[in-house]
């Protein structure tokens, strides 16, 4: 038994040492571009021409980030970017929320009819082309609500929801209806509650998938007053590889101070959800572990 037990200490250790070189390695593999980007940011144009990787800035400076504060589209952008967040996250997880808790009722007629029309859409589209006739069917081009309602319903979201949804005893439903609760009431007092750690998750998803979101202005937007901050990163990162094969051999100003933009750019728009992520992020480990353990 002492023997066993050394040997499975000693395992252990192995393995738990191991782990640690592995996870140490993947660590630094995330952390020292993301490093560089960030103190890059903070150089100075002189630093940024001479190229290679910036550990520390030998100049430090924030003409990068006056340049970009300086641009009144810059906080048109911030606002656009934040208020199609927030109001897409709310609206999202409320929206599949509801069609979820609609779904997770057997006695609802036609309900195999609707899982079937959803679980389709989760493997087939319609493709970019008839989305866009759609789109322009509906006279969502150039307005704010593009934004918004194409992106109210992700079935993935609702069968996630809907199978939470049918964990909660019907008892709580049953009681709450005696009293005389009708179905929004034991919707919204009930099932919302119990069900934060789910939502949570998908809000932190869906909130990630909004922010980083440029395709849909791509797309959908020509005017520059919706632009939000993915979207004018992008216009800026085009102009500094424009204006930097229009510059070979000629002086190097105009290009590093594009990157000095640009790099400032990525940092603000990084950081946001780099300050969200901690508040959610005990939601998100319970909202991953569900399901995991049965009693």
């Amino acid at each position: 038994m002492n023997r066993q037990a050394v040997k499975g200490d000693l395992d252990s250790r192995v393995f738990d040492t191991i782990n640690m070189i592995l996870l140490g390695l993947f660590a630094v593999v995330i952390i020292v571009p993301l490093w560089n980007v960030i103190v890059s940011s903070f150089s100075s144009g002189r630093s940024l021409a001479e190229g290679g990787f910036i550990f520390w800035p030998t100049e430090f400076s924030l003409e990068n980030y006056r340049a970009v504060f300086s641009d009144s589209s810059i906080w048109q952008a911030f606002f656009i970017s934040v208020a199609k967040t927030g109001l897409g996250v709310v609206t999202h997880v409320f929206f599949c929320a509801m069609v979820g808790y609609g779904l997770s009722k057997r006695y609802i007629r036609g309900r195999r009819l609707y899982v079937a029309m959803g679980v389709i859409t989760m493997f087939f589209s319609g493709g970019m082309i008839p989305t866009y006739l759609l789109i322009k069917s509906l006279g969502l081009l150039n307005t704010f609500w593009v934004y918004i309602i194409p992106a109210l319903l992700s079935y993935y979201d609702v069968v996630i929801l809907m199978n939470f949804f049918r964990n909660v005893p019907d008892s709580l439903e049953e009681s709450a209806k005696i009293d005389g609760a009708g179905d929004w009431r034991v919707f919204l007092s009930i099932f919302i509650p119990l069900s934060m750690p789910a939502m949570a998750t998908i809000a932190l998803f869906n909130g990630v998938s909004q922010w980083n979101d440029f395709m849909t202005t791509k797309l959908y937007i020509t005017d520059q007053s919706l632009y939000p901050l993915q979207m004018l990163l992008y216009d800026i990162i085009v102009q500094s590889q424009t204006q930097s094969m229009q510059n070979i051999g000629g002086s190097a100003i105009i290009e590093t101070t594009t990157k000095g933009v640009q790099l400032a750019t990525i940092v603000i728009t990084t950081l946001p959800i780099v300050a969200i992520y901690p508040l959610l992020q005990r939601y998100f480990i319970s909202g991953m572990m569900l399901g995991a353990v049965k009693e």
